[in-house]
């Protein structure tokens, strides 16, 4: 405010001296200019007085009113608040990051992908505050905390509003992104096409594409001489993920959907690179070629999903059927709903696509890239499964009864996701003033919790934590940690993941078939990088070496 007085008095001492010295052309010139320039002064002033006092007062008075509750954290910076902090922590962990498994097998990702909070966490303790700019958030990874958060079920905790703003070309307003009414609404309506009952009658058609994706490797051994192929796995287990997800929920095959896939894939490695989690939000603009490479990519997936949306209307009218995808409830609720308008259906309808599309297929296809790589570490686990596989299923055939009944290639996949869950957070927002046990969260205070931390927690899993061992789950959870709300690789309570049942069965089917057919382990090729885009994947790929099973 200082500094804006003293440029106006500077520029009125200078429009007195020209008024002096120069003719009378120049003097009116100046005076054209001068008043430009006081205009722009204003502005600034006026800008710099609402952040002053406006935006980064708010802040403030979110972190006293944490503070006289006992949470603290690290200073911020005046504008930026603990951004830089975070930066320079993330760079200093780079240069010491190693690049291959071996210096890996026991250790937790989560100091190399997210060092900040692991540094704070051993100044601050499991509860403290940090501030992204104009945002304030609270840590929160004290299991009983984090139980009540997640088991919450007012209306007034809801997803991160600023993070949410970002993932809109990606989800739109549908179940992942919304709040209150709208999220209750459509959860509502999507939620029973994933009850078990409903996935059991997947079963064969996640088998069909499993099969598709073995029939692949086994060409791929052929064509490498029959003994042996090396195959980086991500690609194939999102085609065959996505697949699933296409005949099971849409009614079409994965190459009628491959350009959709393609094109969030896409648009998801470029929202990534956005620092959209901790990047300062009223400072996260975006140039405007990366812009408009967003809003294209946004339009042209609208564009085939609803193509897709209009062909499935088209094939319902001409073949009626008793039996209901979930395509088809969508577009009965976007209709029958009195919270659904007529001119926002079609949003209702495209938004949850790009929401069953994205969570269906991305987040158990990284699940299975995880499973193949420390399966491929620990061949004796690939024996076990093998094994089991025999006893349940002897003529080889699998259904939905028999992968129910497969509790060895559960563990392993309860295992995988207790170290490598796709979702690194539980992220919430306070609508309003929210208490969370002895916690008075004020409103507009972002929560986080980072759930690798509590799943490698040597307090709640014993001395072997970072270790890879699936037996720790023969007796379930409850039976494997002494704090069974902790384990969360779907979330907990209201907001629990809804295709949970659905990730777990695909994977139970592509795993069983993929080990009853090959052996296989790890390729010299594969270097462990765990990288942060939206999910935790590994960074370069699962590169493995694999090897036709002898049929007997």
């Amino acid at each position: 405010m200082k500094a804006a007085g003293f440029l106006v008095s500077l520029l009125l001492v200078l429009l007195l001296l020209a008024v002096v010295v120069s003719p009378t052309v120049i003097v009116d010139s100046l005076k054209k200019r001068f008043s430009s320039l006081v205009l722009i002064v204003l502005v600034l002033e006026g800008f710099y007085i609402f952040n002053t006092h406006v935006w980064l007062k708010s802040a403030q008075r979110l972190r006293w009113k944490l503070q006289k509750q006992g949470i603290y954290g690290p200073k911020p910076s005046l504008f930026y608040g603990n951004v830089p902090e975070m930066q320079k922590i993330q760079d200093a962990s780079l240069k010491k990051s190693p690049n291959n498994y071996g210096e890996f097998v026991a250790h937790d990702y989560t100091s190399s992908l997210f060092p900040y909070f692991e540094q704070w966490r051993k100044l601050y303790g499991p509860v403290y505050t940090y501030s992204t700019g104009n945002k304030q958030h609270l840590y929160v990874n004290q299991p009983e905390l984090v139980k009540e958060m997640n088991q919450s079920i007012s209306l007034d905790l809801g997803k991160p509003s600023y993070v949410t703003k970002r993932l809109a070309p990606m989800l739109g307003n549908g179940i992942l992104r919304s709040n209150g009414h709208i999220w209750a609404m459509q959860r509502k309506i999507v939620a029973p096409e994933f009850f078990m009952d409903k996935v059991k009658g997947m079963v064969s058609l996640m088998l069909q594409s499993a099969e598709l994706l073995t029939r692949k490797w086994d060409e791929r051994i052929e064509a490498e001489g029959g003994e042996m192929a090396e195959i980086s796995v991500g690609e194939d287990l999102r085609s065959l993920s996505a697949d699933v997800i296409s005949r099971a929920c849409f009614g079409s095959s994965y190459f009628k959907g491959k350009k959709i896939f393609s094109k969030l894939r896409t648009l998801q490695k470029v929202i990534s690179n956005q620092s959209v989690l901790f990047g300062s939000p009223a400072l996260g603009f975006l140039p405007r070629r990366k812009q408009k490479e967003i809003e294209n990519l946004e339009k042209e997936i609208e564009s085939l999903i609803w193509e897709a949306v209009k062909e499935r209307e088209r094939e319902c009218l001409e073949t009626p059927s008793n039996e209901k995808d979930l395509l088809h409830s969508i577009l009965e609720g976007a209709i029958n709903d009195d919270n659904v308008g007529e001119s926002s259906s079609k949003n209702f309808i495209v938004d949850n696509c790009k929401n069953i599309y994205f969570a269906g297929h991305e987040s158990t296809a990284v699940a299975a890239s995880w499973c193949l790589m420390l399966l491929a570490l620990h061949p004796e686990w690939q024996s076990r499964i093998r094994e089991e596989m025999a006893q349940i299923c002897p003529d080889g055939v699998l259904d939905a009864e028999s992968v129910s009944k497969m509790k060895m290639v559960t563990m392993v996949i309860q295992e995988v996701m207790r170290l490598y869950p796709p979702a690194a957070f539980v992220s919430r927002e306070a609508l309003e003033d929210t208490q969370i046990g002895h916690i008075v969260v004020p409103r507009g205070v972002c929560l986080w919790t980072l759930i690798p931390t509590l799943h490698r927690d040597p307090e709640i899993w014993g001395r072997d934590a970072n270790e890879f061992k699936p037996e720790r789950f023969e007796n379930g959870v409850s039976g494997a940690c002494k704090l069974p709300q902790v384990y969360i690789p779907f979330g907990l309570g209201p907001r629990l993941c809804l295709g949970r049942n659905f990730a777990m069965v695909q994977l139970k089917v592509v795993i069983s078939l993929i080990i009853s057919k090959f052996r296989f382990s790890l390729s010299p090729k594969y270097r462990h990088s765990p990288a942060y885009r939206m999910i935790v994947e590994p960074g370069q790929g699962v590169h493995i070496l694999v090897e036709r099973l002898k049929q007997c």
